[in-house]
């Protein structure tokens, strides 16, 4: 395999416009409305984290409240590059959101902490320093 093997990821969401600013005050960036693709359902709402490039290294993905499909701890974990986790994890409190793990040495790879978001769901942040 030459790629990365995670092309795309969901994090479903129950309050959308409570998630989107988390997500955007963790991590200072803007998400994008998606449409629907056909075949979803039309109450679906989706909001895109930037990265349109699906030819270099990462993996890209959106928010998703879909009825029927609860948020929360569920067997996966994303994980989102940072500079250094600590930056972010500073951000989680004040945005909404619990910190599960504080900023910790997984030597030689890095850095990592767990959050939770405003919906339940725990996300890692990983960085080199």
């Amino acid at each position: 395999m030459k790629t990365n093997p995670v092309v795309w990821f969901e994090i479903y969401v129950q309050d959308m416009r409570r998630a989107q600013a988390f997500y955007e005050r963790v991590f200072q960036c803007k998400l994008a409305p998606m449409k629907a693709p056909e075949g979803i359902p039309p109450d679906t709402h989706m909001m895109a984290f930037p990265g349109d490039d699906m030819t270099t290294y990462g993996a890209t993905g959106m928010l998703i409240k879909m009825d029927g499909v609860p948020s929360g701890g569920g067997g996966s974990l994303v994980y989102f590059s940072c500079d250094d986790c600590a930056v972010e994890q500073a951000r989680v409190e004040a945005a909404g959101g619990q910190i599960n793990k504080s900023k910790a040495s997984i030597e030689p790879y890095g850095f990592i902490a767990l959050v939770v978001d405003t919906e339940g769901n725990c996300i890692g942040l990983h960085s080199m320093k």
